[in-house]
């Protein structure tokens, strides 16, 4: 048994049903002991837009408005995730799991808001003023062993999460006949330049480019879509049918379980959202926000707009009927192929300007979140050779196999995230007035 075919029978078979039910109940959980945040506190969250958020009054501390820190924070889960990661849910899991995928941001919403105020709650700074914050010091009011495993783990994934960016990108933009090691080449370049400036210029960059990226791709979409009513009304038929069984699936070898579809649907979306994975709670706990419920309520408001995303990307597949043209391996490129088919020149234009963009601010938002993980452990010290160790797995990942690269991040997610979620429920349950949200 090769390396690839272990981790596809490890993550369908053997982790990926029973980690799902995990998530799952977690987020369900959370928002019955929460009395549904998502619903109540929408009127607080509109506030927030109209008025903005109460700023901190910390003195020497190196933080970043709110706004730029859900931009950073929307930067690593707004990125190729969301355009890619439906198709390969349909193609692995049938098209219900579109259904589970976008499901699961409403219970994910709640999951992500518990990361973000726990970190918000437990942020040291240095004496320079630095931030230290993020999963790691959470977990360490349930058992500083789980916050050590969790945060190596996390070093290695960040770094192999932007190499799966690069590699991404590199499939694509191949079919253009661009060399995968200029793409590794260019996208380790700005990273390298990017992490030199620090949080402010990650804030800054992704609040520049992600309403740029989303809107542009997005209406697009929408354009192709709602093209064919009739084969709309078809692909919406094909998601509610197949809720609780496998469907018609195209790849995977777990296609017989009648949990196939929330099991690919639900991983997808923790991948999209990193909801459960704890990893947006990092930019966002270096927000300069008074109440860390408030910057709780921003994460788990903003994470609707990566399902909405993604679900739009998801109806692209099917409506097209593209999902039912791909073979069993995991293909980096079948959006590319609907913008193409559509509209061979506007269309691709749009796609590859979008998902470069994509690319870029999740490549640089995962290695800022590295970075500061790797911080989190060293005290601010060795940040460069963490930071040329990042720089190198870009630059080779643009050349890496696809599925070996997807299902390798999948595998090493379920030992993180596990953990975490488990770690949220404890918290919520023992330090329940932390998530007070209180005017």
């Amino acid at each position: 048994m090769d390396l690839l075919t272990f981790l596809k029978v490890a993550n369908e078979y053997y982790l990926g049903i029973p980690a799902t039910l995990i998530f799952l109940s977690v987020g369900i959980i959370l928002t019955i002991k929460t009395g549904f945040l998502q619903i109540r506190a929408f009127p607080r969250f509109l506030s927030f837009l109209r008025k903005g958020v109460s700023r901190s009054k910390e003195g020497n501390i190196k933080t970043i408005s709110s706004l730029h820190a859900m931009f950073a924070a929307m930067a690593t889960s707004m990125g190729m995730g969301s355009i890619i990661g439906p198709s390969i849910a349909i193609i692995t899991g049938g098209p219900g799991a579109l259904f589970w995928l976008v499901a699961y941001t409403f219970f994910g919403g709640i999951t992500r808001f518990t990361e973000v105020t726990f970190a918000m709650h437990t942020r040291k700074k240095t004496e320079e003023g630095n931030i230290i914050s993020g999963p790691v010091q959470y977990l360490k009011l349930v058992h500083k062993w789980v916050a050590n495993w969790y945060g190596w783990v996390m070093i290695i994934l960040f770094a192999i999460w932007s190499g799966l960016q690069s590699n991404t990108l590199a499939s694509i933009l191949a079919k253009e006949n661009v060399s995968t090691w200029y793409v590794g080449l260019a996208l380790a370049v700005i990273v390298s330049v990017v992490l030199h400036g620090g949080a402010k210029r990650v804030g800054f960059v992704a609040s520049k480019l992600v309403p740029i990226m989303f809107f542009s791709y997005l209406a697009f979409s929408l354009l192709i879509v709602f093209r064919d009513i009739s084969a709309l009304k078809h692909a919406l038929y094909l998601v509610f049918s197949n809720i609780f069984s496998a469907g018609p699936v195209i790849g995977g070898v777990a296609g017989g379980f009648a949990l196939t579809a929330m099991r690919a649907g639900i991983y997808r979306s923790i991948y999209i959202t990193e909801a459960g994975l704890g990893t947006s709670s990092i930019p966002h706990s270096m927000a300069d926000t008074a109440k860390g419920t408030d910057q709780g309520l921003l994460s788990m408001y903003s994470i609707f707009a990566d399902g909405f995303l993604s679900f739009i990307s998801g109806m692209l597949i099917l409506v097209t009927g593209m999902w039912l043209t791909q073979g069993p391996d995991i293909s980096s490129t079948l959006v590319y192929d609907v913008f193409k088919m559509n509209s061979p020149t506007l269309g691709k234009f749009v796609l590859l300007v979008s998902i470069t963009l994509f690319v870029t601010t999740t490549v640089i938002g995962n290695s800022f979140n590295g970075v500061q993980s790797f911080a989190s452990f060293t005290k601010h010290r060795f940040l460069s050779f963490y930071k040329i160790f990042t720089i190198l797995i870009i630059f080779f990942g643009a050349s890496m196999s696809v599925p070996l690269i997807w299902q390798l991040v999948d595998f090493i997610i379920t030992f993180v995230a596990i953990p975490n979620v488990i770690s949220l429920a404890i918290l919520a349950f023992k330090k329940p007035e932390v998530l007070k949200v209180v005017d």
